[in-house]
């Protein structure tokens, strides 16, 4: 058919266009002026990159930036081998940061291997990173570290922080699910063993409730002390030939040699580094005592050593230490190096994340690598820096030994505890519980495998606390025995192995790996307490016909107890919810939404109740608390932070209860999680509710920076009275733990008080954190503290806690916040002293 059409008919008017043959021609064309970059991520993934030859590093990089959604990327970079050297080497010369100022082309060069992103400049604190995503990728960056053996840590540390990551991956331990081999096949430490694996399993099973942001934050938080952590190493040797390792950090440049820290150069001691051919120079600055300057010379094994350890020391000092990088200066005839760091300083990166705010994002997890186990010796036990060997069997039948009963498989050291809450920036201290009862010394005590655990342990270093008996379960051997183990009660020694400075963790893992062994029995040496019931000091006690005499001697017992670690051994008796108050309101189905936490609800009979709320339901999360101290009766509404969905029932509670002074102990947001909404609107500017109208008239911060003062309008719709409020904010605490020094938060409280006293009204003090317990109860036990020692009246922090719980639960949530708030009030009364003193 097509032969008989005719030459004409093609002729004229037609034409073609040869499509497949021009897609070729520019897919040429592309690929002669492009480059193909792959990238290997920190979760083994690989992605390619196609850029321009003529483009820069930085066009890379931030395809890099986009492809992965990062917001604070600036403590990122790619790396990159030129002759392919494995990247695990951590000493090797060869591995080089891509420079984002020079042209991709100049610096890979033909190079055919993959670059890898990793972490450049190690944070030296995580909640310093405000995205979850942020953390995640510093996890991934620790957890390689550490199984390609660059981060050298000690054994004990190493289990713990794969338990973090067990808990990351699998959630909560679960006994139906998690068989006594499952994590045979996870990659969590190398040269991973069964005994190991067994130690990981029994701290894993201590994390429950710690959701996976929670478990990987805690899991940087215990890498950034170790020694290695953060350290770009370079080889080099000193003036006597020497091997040693500089290592470059936020803090300046740490000497070691054979994997130990010899000494560390700040960066506000060193005035300048240099370099020049194969050596290195560190100009350090003049003491008070000394007439000259020190010059330290180090050899290099290259030039180009030499000068990448000279390029890392110089974007280290100004990502850490400077706001802005120094501006490049042109100088036609200048000798030397031009490199300067061009990227952002942490400074900025922090500055800018928290001026867009926080991105909520979702991510997918990468699992770890599965493992094919090799058998190797199981590690010591380590503490800080000494070695606690495991108990060896007893030389003789009778020396040193409690015997153990009974032919079944020994309980687990740990037992699990429901009782989860994250409140304040940091989880609920968990209790250790362990079926073996340490005894008096010289005392040999059997046990059965079906008794319940005995006594609960808390204390040791890791929480500056000696290692103390805080329960003893009934009808156990350590109730039974005799004498009886009591409350208080401090563990010195274990088979005669110290323990008196060890960590938590070894001291129920010793205990627990004597048990295992095939005597069965163990030796504990303690050392009795004299508080052997949980109960007040009766008042008759304290002499009160000499002034200031039962003050005097209550601090004194304050600071003894302090010091002794009993204090916090009764505080750990207490109980955290009253057993017979119930919290039933809190519970139902339509009051569920409005609590913050699941495990922290009002007792009924001293809860706050609406009278007139938005839709008729008359429940918000508030306690009356009232504190009566030496004949001052302070009132309190304790309460959490508000939700989004309780901010109109929150400004209710204020109009209802007469409140004209608001306390917050807390910031909106802590380690990327919300910790309040934000229930007020910005500075003049109004905020419209379903009976009130709230209006922000001034808002300053004092010359701290953690102190915020705000004054509001609350406006009755209906009647439209107004009253003015007073709104206290403090958020110099710390995400995580207690503040280091009482100065600051006494210098709140007594600001507290003021306020208090120039008040128009005689109505309670609403004062609230996150959930409304912890750092809450800290500044009611605080304030009522003060105003005991301002009337001579003795102090009692124990009883004073067992007051507010009756009348909100758990307040004062744990035992660094009681330690915390004991030394203020201590701090206080002897700064009073010192006065006194001074004006006499």
């Amino acid at each position: 058919m097509i032969e008989s059409v005719s030459k004409r008919a093609f002729s004229g008017s037609s034409g073609t266009y040869n499509v497949h043959a021009l897609e070729l021609a520019a897919a040429r064309e592309r690929k002669l002026k492009g480059l193909n970059v792959t990238v290997r991520f920190l979760d083994d993934t690989e992605h390619v990159f196609h850029v321009e030859k003529r483009a820069k590093g930085a066009v890379l990089l931030e395809h890099v930036y986009q492809h992965l959604e990062l917001v604070e990327k600036d403590y990122f970079g790619l790396q990159f081998s030129e002759n392919g050297c494995p990247h695990g080497n951590r000493s090797s010369e060869w591995m080089r940061w891509l420079d984002p100022s020079k042209s991709l082309k100049k610096q890979l060069g033909n190079c055919q291997y993959p670059l890898h992103f990793r972490v450049k400049f190690y944070v030296s604190d995580p909640s310093k990173l405000l995205e979850e995503y942020t953390r995640y990728q510093f996890y991934l960056q620790l957890r390689k570290d550490i199984l390609e053996e660059r981060l050298v840590l000690p054994a004990s540390t190493s289990i713990l922080l794969a338990s973090y990551t067990v808990q990351s991956e699998l959630g909560d331990y679960n006994p139906e699910e998690h068989g006594p081999d499952y994590l045979s096949h996870m990659q969590l430490i190398p040269g991973q063993t069964e005994e190991m694996e067994r130690k990981i399993c029994e701290l894993h099973k201590l994390h429950k409730g710690q959701l996976p942001a929670d478990a990987e934050f805690n899991f940087l938080d215990h890498a950034k002390r170790i020694e290695m952590y953060g350290v770009d190493l370079h080889r080099a040797k000193d003036n006597a030939g020497k091997e040693i390792q500089l290592g470059v950090t936020h803090l300046g440049l740490v000497v070691f040699q054979n994997n130990i820290r010899i000494t560390v150069f700040s960066w506000s001691k060193i005035i300048k580094i240099s370099f020049k051919r194969k050596q290195f120079f560190i100009q350090l600055r003049r003491e008070p005592s000394e007439s000259y300057d020190t010059l330290l010379g180090l050899n290099m094994e290259t030039y180009r050593s030499s000068k990448t350890l000279w390029k890392s020391c110089v974007e280290h000092h100004t990502f850490f230490r400077l706001h802005s990088p120094r501006v490049k200066r042109r100088f036609p005839l200048s000798l030397g190096s031009k490199f300067t760091y061009s990227g952002r300083t942490e400074f900025q990166t922090m500055s800018e994340v928290r001026q867009r705010g926080i991105l909520e994002r979702k991510f997918v997890r990468s699992p770890s690598k599965q493992l094919i186990k090799q058998p190797t010796p199981a590690p010591p036990i380590e503490d800080k820096g000494k070695f606690l060997t495991a108990p060896a069997r007893p030389p003789g039948p009778y020396a040193n030994k409690v015997t153990s009963l009974g032919t079944k498989e020994p309980k687990k050291a740990w037992t699990e505890d429901s009782r989860i809450s994250d409140d304040d920036g940091g989880f609920l201290e968990r209790t250790l519980e362990t079926p073996y009862s340490p005894g008096v010394a010289g005392r040999v005590m059997s046990y059965a495998d079906d008794e319940p655990p005995s006594p609960t342990l808390n204390g040791g270093t890791d929480t500056n606390v000696p290692i103390l008996v805080s329960r003893v379960a009934p009808n156990t051997p350590a109730d039974k025995c005799t004498p009886r183990l009591s409350e208080g009660d401090q563990l010195h020694q274990i088979n005669g192995q110290d323990v008196s400075h060890a960590l938590h963790q070894d001291v129920v893992r010793l205990i627990q790996e004597a048990r295992s062994k095939s005597s069965g029995k163990l030796f504990l040496t303690v050392k009795p307490t004299v508080l052997l019931q949980d109960s007040p000091e009766p008042e008759e006690q304290y002499d009160f016909s000499i002034p200031g005499e039962a003050l005097r001697k209550s601090m004194q017992t304050l600071a003894e107890g302090l010091a002794s670690g009993a204090l916090l051994a009764r505080y750990e008796t207490l109980y955290r919810k009253h057993p017979d108050m119930p919290c039933d309101e809190a519970m139902k189905a339509q009051n569920l939404p409005k609590n913050r936490y699941r495990d922290i609800s009002p007792y009924d009979s001293t809860r706050v109740v609406l009278l007139n709320a938005p839709g008729g339901n008359d429940y918000i999360n508030a306690n009356y608390v009232t504190m009566c101290e030496g004949g001052i009766s302070n009132r309190y509404i304790a309460t959490q932070g508000p939700l989004p969905n309780t901010v109109d029932d929150f400004w209710q509670m204020i109009l209802e209860q007469d409140c004209d002074l608001i306390v917050m102990v807390t910031t909106l947001s802590e380690r990327g999680r919300p910790k309040c909404h934000k229930y007020w609107p910005d500075l003049g500017e109004e905020m419209a509710l379903h009976n009130v109208l709230v209006k922000t008239e001034t808002e300053e911060l004092d010359e701290t920076g953690g102190v915020h003062f705000r004054e509001f309008i609350l406006v009755d719709v209906q009647t439209c009275d107004q009253r003015r409020i007073r709104h206290l904010q403090y958020t110099a605490w710390p995400d995580h733990g207690v503040p280091d020094s009482p100065a600051a938060f006494l210098q709140f409280v007594e600001r507290v008080r003021e306020a208090r006293r120039t008040g128009a009204s005689d109505a309670p003090l609403v004062v609230h954190c996150s959930a409304g317990i912890g750092r809450t109860g800290v500044l009611v036990l605080a304030e009522t503290a003060l105003c005991a020692i301002e009337r001579g009246r003795p102090v009692r922090p124990l009883e004073m806690v067992r007051s507010m719980r009756r009348q909100r639960a758990m307040m004062i949530q744990n035992a660094s916040q009681y330690r915390f708030v004991c030394e203020s009030v201590h701090a206080a009364y002897t700064k009073i002293i010192a006065e006194e003193e001074e004006g006499t």
